[in-house]
């Protein structure tokens, strides 16, 4: 049976990218490069669902159900900026920056969620809290591996980064390459534009 690797996510502009790009070297800057396996920029996407493997199969069923949760929405615009790290500063395993969004995100997120269980796709057991990962903290990182890392969150501020108006939802297909994942859109599911009015 064929599979590809697969999430749910919401793209961003080249721009952001270029923005989480530079803070993600000064980070780098501060710290020694062992202890964070930090993301390409360019790979860096708002995740609303990650699935694992999913069956090519399955893929028609999936796109169709994702499609009609996402049409029930109408676009929205997100803000980018702010930092901190899961689960927190001083114990860090993800460092990430912050996404402001209205509370129609959550109410999709929840959405694809309860669709993707339907199909089989288990539950996530955390809240969803949307943000961009910038970097993940290798489990062998030392005691002063993370004091470094929480000092760096405490001087690296990171300010208002932009925004995105969000009118899609995307597939992405996950595969891992010797240099890395390289993500590509496998379908996007538009939100429902509302009605121009010729008056």
């Amino acid at each position: 049976m064929s599979v590809i690797r697969a999430f749910i996510a919401i793209e961003l502009t080249d721009e952001i990218h270029q923005r989480l790009d530079e803070v993600i070297s000064r980070y780098k800057k501060q710290l020694p490069p062992s202890p964070v396996r930090w993301v390409a920029a360019k790979n860096i996407h708002l995740t609303l669902k990650f699935l694992g493997d999913v069956s090519v199969a399955n893929l028609d069923m999936l796109t169709s159900l994702l499609q009609k949760e996402v049409a029930a929405h109408p676009p929205f615009e997100v803000s980018v900026g702010g930092s901190g790290a899961f689960p927190n500063s001083r114990r860090a395993r993800v460092i990430w920056v912050g996404v402001e969004a209205p509370a129609e995100l959550a109410v999709v997120q929840s959405g694809i969620e309860n669709a993707m269980e339907r199909l089989g796709y288990p539950r996530e057991d955390r809240p969803f809290s949307p943000h961009l990962t910038l970097g993940r903290v290798s489990r062998n990182a030392t005691a002063q591996d993370l004091r470094m890392i929480a000092q760096a969150l405490e001087t690296t501020k990171v300010s208002f980064l932009g925004a995105v108006r969000v009118r899609q939802v995307h597939l992405f297909r996950s595969d891992l390459q010797p240099t890395g994942a390289v993500y590509t859109r496998v379908f996007a599911a538009p939100f429902s534009e509302p009605a121009q009015s010729n008056y």
